[in-house]
């Protein structure tokens, strides 16, 4: 039976880059990383403040994917915060550019989008301070 989502895995242009951003800008932590000579990658664990982590990998001439919100495929990744304007103010000081936050129709929650290094969209959710 599933108990839950363990890992969510990304494939980046730059590694470098990736890492900088979620781990600085985004403040989450490094968990470990590895080159793996045998495919010119890199893989990189980072966890999420829930235990949860997100798993970087840079591959050598990966094809870009449509990021656009109706393509197939990944939508976009959703964060959870208790202060999504406070987190966007934030992610402006660390020169990212967030969409006007928005208040969800079904839930009466806020929200807003961004985007990481390479396009991928993300999403900042403010949840109860109970969730």
């Amino acid at each position: 039976m599933i108990s839950g989502v363990h890992h969510v895995a990304l494939i980046v242009s730059d590694i470098e880059r990736a890492k900088h951003f979620y781990l600085n800008v985004l403040g989450l932590r490094l968990l470990d990383e590895h080159y793996r000579a045998e495919r010119d990658s890199w893989k990189v664990d980072i966890g999420l403040p829930d235990g949860r982590q997100l798993e970087l990998f840079s591959f050598p001439n990966s094809p870009q994917r449509p990021s656009y919100p109706e393509a197939q495929g990944l939508r976009h990744l959703a964060f959870q915060c208790v202060d999504v304007e406070r987190v966007v103010k934030q992610l402006k000081r660390q020169g990212v550019d967030c969409e006007p936050i928005r208040i969800d129709p079904y839930t009466s929650r806020r929200f807003t989008f961004f985007s990481d290094p390479d396009g991928l969209p993300l999403e900042l959710y403010e949840a109860a301070p109970d969730e």
